[in-house]
């Protein structure tokens, strides 16, 4: 078999998941294939990679070609910071309005539509729209009364929001949508999971996951080292990345299970993704 394919999300929240790995702390026997969550997505669901971290309803929406990875996600047990919608009014008055959600993103905007039609009882126009860093400057040339950004660039206006900066004005609504989700539940929310393809041989997969748990439990013993890393590359303070990784769980424990099921339920309720069950790869 050629080279095990391994995409990974640029954002700083796989910062402990791949820290390790890119470092040369830990082997992985395979190519990392960098992507946004919808890329990614795109790439598992052609074929093109082997393993990856995939949006939450990628796995749902096609759940038959995939194996959950055990103990690895992207999960928060109430505020995320990373995952924000920016609105100059309140949530339940934006009915009719237009909404713009990110390209990037399959779960946030599947989350977003079911908070819309459960918790804030509107329905918005959704528009999608470019919302990665380098799409920050260019926010007020479309017209809209809210935003869903997610990653980076919602990290940098969250703390630019939270310490009274410009984007504080210009929306003077924000709803953590890990937060919200924390508060209508009660649970958990996985916002991602890492997946093999079922063709994939777990002889491989194995290596794979072995590899990336190690990275990540590397990562996780080592948050200020990353923190300040994620620093630099976000133009963020310490402190602040400090706060988000804080905020963030890397296991897929049997709360975040719960959470990640309870989310799936509702979608299929909603008539978004098809009902399933959960796979997960096998041991050796």
């Amino acid at each position: 078999m050629a080279a095990l394919r391994v995409g990974r999300i640029p954002y700083i929240n796989c910062y402990p998941v791949y820290g390790a790995i890119d470092c040369g702390v830990v082997p992985l026997a395979g190519e990392l294939v960098t992507g946004v969550p919808t890329t990614l997505n795109r790439l598992m669901a052609e074929g093109a990679l082997d393993v990856s971290v995939v949006s939450a309803v990628e796995y749902a929406r096609d759940a038959h070609r995939y194996l959950l990875l055990p103990e690895l996600g992207i999960t928060s047990d109430g505020p995320v910071r990373s995952v924000m919608l920016f609105s100059r009014r309140p949530a339940a008055d934006l009915g009719g309005c237009r909404v713009l959600v990110s390209r990037s993103s399959m779960t946030s905007v599947a989350l977003l539509e079911l908070l819309f039609e459960q918790v804030w009882r509107c329905r918005p126009e959704f528009v999608p729209g470019d919302a990665e860093v380098a799409d920050v400057a260019r926010f007020g040339a479309e017209p809209h009364e809210a935003r869903l950004v997610i990653g980076d660039a919602a990290l940098r206006l969250f703390d630019d929001a939270d310490r009274g900066g410009e984007w504080a004005a210009r929306y003077p609504v924000r709803e953590d949508l890990g937060a919200v989700w924390k508060g209508w539940t009660g649970l958990p929310f996985v916002f991602a999971v890492w997946v093999a393809q079922r063709r994939t041989p777990v002889h491989d997969a194995l290596a794979a996951h072995a590899a990336l748990i190690a990275s990540r439990d590397w990562g996780v013993a080592r948050l200020d080292l990353l923190s300040a890393q994620a620093a630099l590359a976000t133009g963020v303070s310490r402190a602040r990345c400090a706060e988000y990784f804080a905020g963030l769980d890397y296991r897929l424990s049997y709360p975040h299970l719960a959470g990640l099921t309870e989310f799936f339920r509702r979608l299929v309720l909603a008539g978004r993704v098809p009902d399933g069950t959960l796979a997960f790869l096998p041991a050796a």
